[in-house]
């Protein structure tokens, strides 16, 4: 059995959803003491609690430790099985962690599957959906896998009540990817969504990221949802080139003003386009393990976070594979190799 340490690196919950979804996948069980050991609330919170849930439905697997606040967890995993799947999280907890934990090991059960997730869709500590609409899933094509993901209802923090539908079909065998050039750019553009909140906030937010952006026109768009889907604010900007889509995300909230909400997400997207990376940080992370499934190739990125790093340790610890941070034309890059063929499930 595989013994991991949550307290490593970050220690976040990411090193339970990397190692839920490849114990999926390679079959191998594992262990995870100081789940989140580096959080405020260290422990099992609702949204990890379904992931793993999640994982047990979809492979028929056994867990010790599965409950709220635990800190201490083994994971014996079954074979995948594709079938359709509904998941409640019951809070504002992120739809789009527990998507990205049981996806990948769906691609490799027998037959296509359905997923329907109810809770949080856009809250500031995950990537919302369109993040994974658009950023995600692209990529993901581009290696053969086969995810469609739809938002039927918006759920913002602290309320939740969202919901989201997702395909995905089987996958015999992830394909390399290497992406190290943005090319051309095709599309940039903001979007203020507002449920429950005053059409000014939008206004006001998509002001600021005019100026900043020096952008006009259908690049500002008001996205007014249902009253009933809120209150909820945030503001997006998604930046569409040749071989990437990027996507950065601000929150709306009490005492917060649309200038500083505006002013998080410019500074971010700036940060980002002065890089020259294909990928940001968030993207980036997520893309680390299905390259690692593939056994192999690379990607530039802005920033080589702590969170990256500790990624790579997990999967690592799964996978024949090694990873390696450098520079790439003067920008920071990130390459996967296969080391050998043992540890991988047929």
């Amino acid at each position: 059995m595989i013994e991991l340490d949550g307290a490593l690196g970050e220690g976040g919950g990411q090193i339970l959803r990397s190692a839920l979804t490849l114990a999926m996948i390679t079959g191998r069980p594992f262990r995870i003491r100081n789940i989140r050991a580096n959080r405020a609330k260290p422990g099992l919170m609702r949204q990890h609690l379904v992931a793993v849930q999640a994982a047990l439905r979809v492979c028929g697997g056994e867990a010790t430790g599965a409950a709220l606040g635990s800190q201490d967890l083994a994971f014996v995993p079954g074979p995948v099985t594709g079938g359709d799947y509904e998941f409640a999280i019951g809070t504002a907890g992120s739809c789009t962690l527990v998507l990205q934990t049981v996806l990948p090991a769906l691609l490799k059960a027998d037959k296509p599957s359905t997923l329907r997730l109810a809770g949080g869709t856009h809250n500031p500590m995950a990537p919302p959906v369109q993040f994974l609409q658009r950023a995600w899933c692209p990529r993901l094509a581009e290696m053969g896998a086969c995810i469609d993901i739809d938002l039927e209802r918006f759920g913002f923090y602290p309320t939740g009540g969202g919901i989201v539908d997702a395909r995905v079909e089987p996958c015999t065998a992830l394909q390399p990817r290497t992406w190290m050039t943005r090319g051309e750019p095709r599309a940039a553009y903001a979007e203020a969504f507002v449920a429950g909140v005053p059409e000014r906030v939008a206004q006001r937010e998509l002001e600021c990221v005019g100026r900043a952006m020096h952008w006009s026109g259908n690049q500002l768009l008001i996205r007014g949802l249902p009253a009933d889907q809120g209150p909820g604010n945030a503001l997006m900007l998604t930046l569409d080139h040749e071989h990437a889509t990027e996507v950065f995300t601000a929150f709306g909230a009490k005492s917060v003003t649309s200038e500083e909400v505006a002013h998080q997400v410019v500074r971010r997207t700036r940060q980002y386009l002065e890089s020259r990376a294909v990928f940001a940080e968030y993207l980036a992370d997520q893309m680390m393990l299905p390259l690692a499934l593939a056994g192999g190739g690379g990607f530039t990125l802005d920033e080589v976070s702590m969170h990256a790093r500790t990624n790579a340790q997990v999967i690592e610890t799964f996978l024949p594979v090694r990873f390696t941070f450098g520079r790439w034309d003067g920008v920071d890059s990130c390459t996967v190799e296969r080391t050998n063929t043992k540890g991988l499930r047929a």
